[in-house]
């Protein structure tokens, strides 16, 4: 009778306590997001620092941008070439190349071009509520592109989302129409390099790691952003004699961005995207507190109370795609099942066979 009653709650211990392997994947998780929010807040108060032109006042957005470039470019190919640190894929061919990198890279430069001249413009809390609507074209573009299926929930969804930024943006105390742009193009921009990823290399079965495709795009991003910057910052540069060179402050922005664009892919990879954009939502919390707090930025009750909405929606969108990856999952490890089931069957029903063939 003891040993009856025991059984029970042996079991019920067992199945409350979290092994030290899910313990560790666990802690491994919160460590991945809490480098990641650490390096994404770092570099949007830096970049914020070096371009806002009461701050230290260097208004060139396509330069940094091309520094980052450059110094992500020298540093992957130095992993890559001379240290041998990773391996490149074997199917990356030119052909391939030309059709998939060079169409992302060309969108990603057009993206944090457009990302960091908003900063020039408009504040870092206005700037992290505008980046609510990623899902938004995330999703549009995704129909659009016919990856994504059309659901009026859905739609309904990001309509909310779009509402809560409207009214964020009409509550915005230094709202400027050029920067509101700037962001919006940066959030299109970035939306379809997302989903081109997703249709050029992941459907090809490419898979780059953080260093392999810092290899491959940053040098991309590098010589699409010169066409630019020879005609519109080079020209305003070799006017401003005044100018000289603080190579501890871009080399330090440079090591960060290059450190983010590591920490971007090292998340993903390690958790999933699902993860990133649930953490994206935190850290645009704290840099909005940070921004009111810290920068002395104006957040109005109606930019709270509009970006509480689209925060509302994002995090509704947010469950229901986990919702949706736990059914997925469920239902393949289901049919698992079944298959395991129906092949015991069969085993079965031939050994049955092979024993009445030897009985007759």
């Amino acid at each position: 009778m003891g040993a009856a009653t025991d059984a029970p709650t042996t079991s019920a211990s067992s199945t409350t306590t979290l092994s030290p392997s899910i313990i560790k994947k666990i802690l491994l998780s919160y460590t991945y997001v809490a480098i990641w929010i650490f390096l994404s807040f770092t570099v949007i108060v830096y970049n914020k620092y070096i371009l806002d032109q009461k701050l230290y006042n260097w208004p060139y957005p396509i330069s940094l941008t091309l520094i980052h470039m450059g110094f992500c470019s020298s540093i992957a190919a130095l992993l890559v070439r001379v240290f041998h640190v990773v391996d490149l894929p074997t199917s990356m061919s030119p052909r391939l190349y030309l059709s998939s990198v060079v169409p992302i890279g060309a969108l990603y430069s057009l993206s944090l071009w457009l990302s960091n001249s908003a900063y020039i413009y408009l504040s870092v809390s206005f700037i992290q509520m505008l980046k609510a609507l990623m899902p938004v074209a995330v999703y549009s573009i995704g129909v659009l592109f016919r990856k994504d299926s059309f659901k009026s929930s859905t739609m309904g969804n990001m309509l909310a989302i779009s509402f809560g930024v409207a009214i964020a943006a009409y509550g915005e105390a230094k709202f400027d129409t050029w920067g509101v742009l700037l962001q919006l193009g940066a959030v299109a921009f970035e939306a379809t390099r997302l989903v081109l990823i997703q249709i050029l290399l992941t459907s090809k079965g490419i898979s780059l790691n953080p260093i392999t495709s810092l290899y491959y795009v940053a040098p991309c991003c590098f010589v699409f952003l010169l066409i630019p910057w020879i005609t519109v910052e080079l020209p305003i540069l070799k006017e401003n004699s005044t100018f000289h060179f603080d190579y501890f402050i871009f080399g330090t922005n440079s090591f960060c961005a290059f450190a983010l664009n590591l920490a971007v892919f090292l998340l993903v990879g390690k958790t999933s995207a699902l993860t990133m954009n649930v953490a994206g939502v935190v850290k645009d919390w704290l840099l909005i507190a940070f921004s009111w707090s810290v920068i002395k930025d104006t957040v109005t009750p109606v930019n709270l109370f509009g970006y509480g909405l689209a925060f509302c929606g994002v995090a509704y969108y947010n469950h229901s795609k986990l919702k949706a990856l736990r059914e997925k999952e469920a239902a393949e490890r289901k049919d698992e099942e079944g298959g395991d089931e129906e092949s015991g069957r069969l085993l079965d029903q031939r050994e049955g066979d092979v024993i009445t063939n030897e009985k007759k």
